[in-house]
């Protein structure tokens, strides 16, 4: 008997963890499985109008006696049927998605880490905009940056360079910080407006990296590198660095903010940029006087005077990663850090 019980026993046991492993097996496969679908692209558009309307009804209701509600509430429905009228009649002669009558806006944030990651849904905003807007739209880039990567801000700065290919105007509103590469984006505009206390400039570029070659030698550790062609390594972490090596890493950094300076003088070409790019940065109110800036404004302030005459859009690209690569990402991220620094250190930075 008591063999029959070690045995059933055993027997549970056997089948727990056969199903447990069947239950884990099936699961990877059915993420597998989710991982072959494209991951899912979502674009959002935001009727700011209707937003702003929304916030004054909410708040004149708020305010009003029950004599204003019932006027207000007439008057709704009185400007609700004659809407209605006129998008019969729109649709009537094959005109309903013409925007003949009204401008349109096409609002795009921008805030940007040290890679411009931000870039991967600019791009994509800016595509769908471009297939709709003409000349009499605007696109209205909230920018926030404080500089980073050259390679990156460079893509992103080009991006915008594409609003400006189309003819169509571009408008960049800086609220808090555009500096270095961040400001490299925002000269693009046809428009730069900035808050007045909004940093605005750090035209340089500066690249930084620690060396510990004195420690290792002081714990009797060697470092070697081959490398085969004679500026392939200039400076480097863990070796020893030369005269020769610094001295080509300093001409490449004025060669990049040689460039910098060209592309800022290619669109603004009245600005003294012997004078602005020196690394400093401005509030608004002077950088408006160095012409930075073509005008002192919020974000808010310039929509807000835009929404009785031009519809406003806020557009917004998002995708949805599936589980394997948000999970594969985050192991990437965790198990290549120490070589991202250590590239980070050795790129060339718009700081």
């Amino acid at each position: 008997m008591e063999y029959l019980y070690d045995y059933g026993l055993f027997l549970a046991k056997a089948i727990t963890i056969v199903a447990a492993t069947l239950a884990i097996v099936g699961g990877i496969v059915s993420v597998i499985f989710r991982q072959r679908r494209p991951a899912k692209a979502k674009l959002e558009i935001v009727h700011l109008n209707k937003r702003y309307e929304d916030m004054e009804k909410s708040l004149s209701s708020a305010l009003a006696t029950d004599a204003d509600l019932r006027l207000l509430d007439k008057a709704d429905r009185k400007t609700h049927k004659l809407e209605s009228k006129g998008a019969k009649k729109k649709a009537k002669k094959g005109t309903l998605a013409d925007s003949g009558e009204r401008p349109r806006v096409f609002v795009l944030d921008f805030d940007g880490d040290m890679r411009a990651s931000a870039v991967a849904s600019l791009r994509e905003e800016i595509s769908a905009v471009l297939t709709v807007a003409s000349a009499r739209d605007e696109v209205l880039v909230t920018l926030e940056s404080g500089g980073g990567l050259v390679h990156s801000y460079g893509l992103a700065a080009s991006q915008l360079q594409r609003i400006r290919s189309a003819s169509v105007p571009l408008t960049i509103a800086v609220d808090k910080v555009a500096a270095s590469g961040g400001y490299m984006m925002a000269c693009v505009a046809n428009k730069l407006i900035a808050a007045p206390f909004a940093y605005v400039g750090s035209i340089g570029v500066v690249m930084q990296m620690p060396n510990v070659s004195k420690v290792l030698k002081k714990h009797d550790v060697d470092y070697e590198m081959l490398y085969a062609g004679q500026y392939k390594r200039t400076l480097t972490v863990f070796g020893e660095n030369t005269d020769e090596g610094r001295a080509k890493m300093q001409a490449d950094l004025e060669d990049t903010h040689m460039l910098f300076k060209e592309f800022i003088v290619s669109l603004r070409p009245d600005l003294d940029i012997d004078r602005v790019a020196t690394g400093e940065t401005w509030p608004g109110t002077r950088a408006l006087d160095l012409g930075l800036v073509d005008e002192l404004s919020t974000s808010d302030d310039y929509l807000m005077s835009r929404r009785k005459d031009a519809d406003l859009l806020k557009i917004s690209y998002t995708e949805r990663k599936s589980m394997v690569r948000s999970l594969s990402s985050l192991m990437s991220m965790g198990l290549g850090q120490r070589d991202k620094l250590a590239r980070d250190r050795n790129a060339q930075q718009f700081r």
